[in-house]
């Protein structure tokens, strides 16, 4: 059964983030296997796993989608050793615990999205930590811990949940050596969510923390709605999407959804329904205050959902059956036919987030040109201060040959953000296909002077014939220069 819904993954293309994972040097590069453990590189461990995967295949997808696959599979494999031991009913409810966990839709965003190996990675080691833990042997406990912080820092209130799920089984917490582990586990949390912190703010356009270009209180404020569409998901399987639009709530809404959530918690702490709070807990990371530029994203529930299975295994067998096959099907269509290209992906995000600048860019750019103009002209009319749209008008052109329409576009872009250093680099390149080296080469010039780290402007600078030592280029970034898909690249 399992390999019937998500063996077609396997199969399937790359997506979204997974392009500019396989033009980062970190990545690609044969020196990648230390550098990704610098300092200020977040999620080391996942990002060693891709280092291994492209050396290995190089970008091949079949490989990488392949890795995914087998980490789900020994996920499930971990769920149903750890409910064995913690669902103390009958052999049937462990088993709908395992499979709900194996089959539901929600998992489909991170088996078939390479760049959410990281959820699969930091979840294995949250599940050994589980699994270790309830046989007392916490040091083995703690050091896989690590590694699930190491992988996705995402995991930080684990150690609260294991604490819940001592007290909720009677236990008593002793100071040797549980409680010592469960204090050093706490420590490893709060490291790694400082350096988190310190790693988003120091990285342009990370897309968390201090680069999530929304506030702590904005993102709460938004969570009090996220979290009831993730659990309305986890019971009615539909309205997925890889882009999901979320409006802003009132305060009053949020308030109210806050509100509900207590309640619901509350209600789970009164009749000793450990698992669904546990489920809350592991939630708490990705949907509280932390801000993300990603409201909400359906794979931030594959931890969770662990919890929520177990709760949930005390459904009736026929129940258990019925959404068995009802959530088999539902991941079986989304790994065949949505996710098994990028314009099925993106056309279903532009279907479901129709206010979506982003999901019209994404569909764009997997379209012919003769499609893809007409999407970015209605992604105009939803944000016309958006420079975004037509800067991906003139990447489009450009790769279809038409560098005087594409420098067109790249003018309009820069109207709009003047001192986009990815926006003048494109303008680099229509200028350089035109046959204006020198005019290209001051673009690309000061692109680099805006953003040292512009890996493509310093290669198109000397595509140009531009001369380094005369130009005097600002040094590289010690941390290294991932290419940008939202970057040209001259010929």
């Amino acid at each position: 059964m399992f390999a019937v819904v998500w063996g077609w993954s396997i199969f399937g293309p790359f997506h979204f983030d997974d392009h500019s994972m396989l033009r980062d040097p970190r990545i690609t590069g044969s020196s990648g296997w230390w550098q990704v453990w610098m300092p200020l590189q977040t999620r080391p461990l996942t990002q060693f796993s891709f280092w291994l995967n492209y050396g290995l295949s190089g970008a091949n997808p079949l490989p990488f989608h392949l890795v995914n696959l087998l980490l789900h599979a020994l996920n499930t494999w971990l769920v149903w050793r750890v409910a064995g031991r913690l669902i103390q009913t009958t052999p049937q409810a462990v088993w709908i615990a395992t499979l709900l966990f194996a089959l539901h839709p929600l998992q489909s965003e991170p088996v078939n999205y390479v760049f959410a190996r990281s959820t699969l990675l930091m979840s294995t080691f949250c599940l050994l930590t589980v699994w270790y833990w309830i046989g007392a042997r916490y040091w083995a406990s703690f050091a896989c811990f690590v590694l699930a912080l190491l992988a996705k820092e995402e995991c930080v209130t684990l150690p609260f949940a294991l604490l819940l799920l001592d007290w909720c089984r009677g236990g008593v917490l002793q100071m040797r050596p549980q409680g010592v582990a469960a204090l050093s586990m706490l420590m490893a949390a709060g490291a790694a969510g400082v350096r988190a912190v310190i790693a988003t703010q120091a990285t342009p356009g990370a897309g968390a923390g201090f680069s999530a270009g929304i506030t702590p209180l904005e993102y709460f404020t938004a969570q009090g709605v996220v979290i009831w569409r993730y659990l309305r998901l986890a019971v009615v399987p539909w309205g997925f999407t890889v882009d999901t639009e979320v409006a802003m709530p009132e305060v009053w809404v949020s308030a109210l959804g806050w509100g509900a959530i207590a309640a619901v918690c509350v209600v789970a702490w009164r009749k000793r329904w450990y698992w669904l709070l546990i489920a809350f807990v592991l939630l708490i990371p990705s949907s509280s205050i932390f801000p993300a530029e990603d409201l909400a994203a359906d794979r931030r529930m594959y931890l969770p959902l662990f919890a929520l299975c177990l709760f949930a295994a005390r459904v009736p067998k026929t129940a258990g059956i019925v959404m068995l096959a009802v959530f088999g099907a539902v991941s079986v269509y989304r790994t065949a036919f949505v996710w098994s290209s990028e314009r099925a992906l993106w056309q279903e995000a532009v279907e479901q987030s129709p206010g979506k600048v982003r999901a019209r860019i994404q569909l764009a750019r997997a379209l012919p040109v003769a499609e893809a103009v007409p999407v970015l002209d209605q992604a105009a009319q939803f944000a016309p201060q958006d420079p975004d749209v037509p800067n991906e008008l003139g990447l489009i052109l450009l790769r279809n040959g038409r560098a005087a329409e594409a420098l067109s576009a790249f003018g309009r872009a820069l109207a709009l953000e003047p001192g986009s250093a990815l926006i003048l680099n494109n303008r680099g390149v229509a200028l350089q296909q035109l046959g204006q080296n020198k005019a290209a080469q001051a673009d690309f010039l000061r692109a680099l002077q805006k953003d040292p780290c512009l890996a493509d402007a310093r290669e198109n600078f000397r595509l140009a014939g531009g001369d380094p030592a005369t130009a005097a280029l600002p040094a590289e970034s010690p941390r290294g220069c991932p290419s940008n898909p939202r970057s040209a690249r001259a010929e």
